[in-house]
């Protein structure tokens, strides 16, 4: 594309203007500018008419939000937590699943995730034609008109924004309180502080394909406000509850990504399955995406079994007695028995199963 430079040598600001609002589309639809135009073209979303600035950089001046930091002696810096992978089968495995109500703290947490649920979508321009059947609002998968790709993509960026706080604030305070009572903490705040990372992994991802616009950005700021100051005071209240609410949040972010995925199988997200899209390479790298495997779905189906680890693991950790039970999931079992796996338990296990 030209730059800012050539053209202000070229011509007056205002041809500049007019000659960039020419070349735009053109080169967007060619092979140089096909990723550009593509990921702008999840710039905004409308509702009732209006349009939202969710994303308001144009082709011409989408930038790295986040470049590779190099220095004289650093070549790269390597992520803290290294993921662990899935085979294919795992992550097919992995399906929209609901842990049912059983205690009022159960009732409180379930009711809470249905009205930050309503909330989301609500902002992100959700039509009723596109909401699930309400009678099974984790489980249903069918909607009469599917979502575009420019209301996945904010969908995306704003569920991975709120779902990396709740490991953070966990974490800290199992730290905090392991240094008050002088006690360790059976692995609970590495395993909460790693899915914390992971979520935000998500989060860079996604980004990678649509720089959020003011308004994305003044949402994240008022839900990151309200949710971590929120999960703080709960967690403090009845860290239970509290792992059960994020049990059923990451049931939603499950079906979230299991509707994408059959929307693009159904042929409804065409940009997504063209030959010339390409994921982030900063994905291939994290999750060691072979060749061959790199396409779009194949992203999300790795990011969905990560949201049903943590939807296995809250749940369990709310199961668990909070002061004294070790981290089942890094613990090393009696017998040679393995540790649980997450995944294949979307309620999570009871703690007779575990401790």
């Amino acid at each position: 594309m030209l730059s800012t430079k050539a053209q202000t040598k070229l011509c007056s600001p205002k041809q500049a203007v007019q000659l960039s609002r020419t070349l735009t589309p053109l080169l967007q639809g060619s092979s140089i500018g096909y990723h550009a135009g593509l990921r702008t073209s999840f710039a905004s979303v409308y509702q009732h008419g209006d349009v939202r600035s969710f994303s308001t950089t144009s082709s011409r001046n989408l930038r790295d939000i986040f470049p590779a930091k190099e220095t004289e002696h650093i070549r790269q810096t390597l992520p803290a937590w290294p993921h662990h992978g899935y085979t294919e089968q795992e992550m097919l495995d992995v399906v929209p699943a609901h842990r049912e109500v059983k205690t009022w703290g159960d009732w409180t947490a379930w009711k809470i995730m249905r009205i930050c649920r309503w909330g989301m979508d609500f902002a992100t321009g959700m039509g009723k034609e596109q909401k699930v059947d309400k009678t099974s609002p984790t489980t249903a998968v069918s909607t009469i008109k599917p979502l575009t790709e420019s209301q996945w993509l904010i969908r995306f960026l704003f569920l991975e924004s709120i779902a990396g706080v709740p490991g953070m604030v966990a974490g800290m305070l199992r730290h905090l309180h392991s240094l008050r009572r002088l006690k360790r903490d059976n692995g609970w705040i590495e395993t909460l502080l790693e899915e914390s990372y992971n979520e935000r992994m998500h989060l860079l991802t996604f980004m990678r394909m649509a720089e959020p616009g003011w308004f994305m950005k003044l949402m994240i700021l008022g839900a990151q406000g309200v949710y971590f100051n929120s999960l703080f005071i709960s967690y403090l209240i009845s860290p239970k509850i509290t792992h059960r609410f994020v049990g059923y949040l990451e049931e939603e972010a499950v079906h979230t990504y299991t509707m994408a995925i059959k929307q693009i199988e159904e042929g409804h997200l065409p940009k997504w399955t063209d030959p010339k899209f390409q994921i982030p390479e900063i994905a291939v790298k994290y999750w060691h995406m072979p060749e061959g495997k790199r396409t779009m779905k194949d992203l999300i189906l790795y990011v969905r079994a990560d949201e049903a680890c943590h939807r296995g693991v809250n749940h369990t950790l709310g199961n668990l007695n909070q002061k004294e039970d070790p981290n089942p999931f890094v613990s090393e079992y009696k017998s040679d028995r393995p540790p649980p796996r997450p995944a294949a338990r979307p309620e999570g296990y009871e703690r007779a199963e575990v401790i």
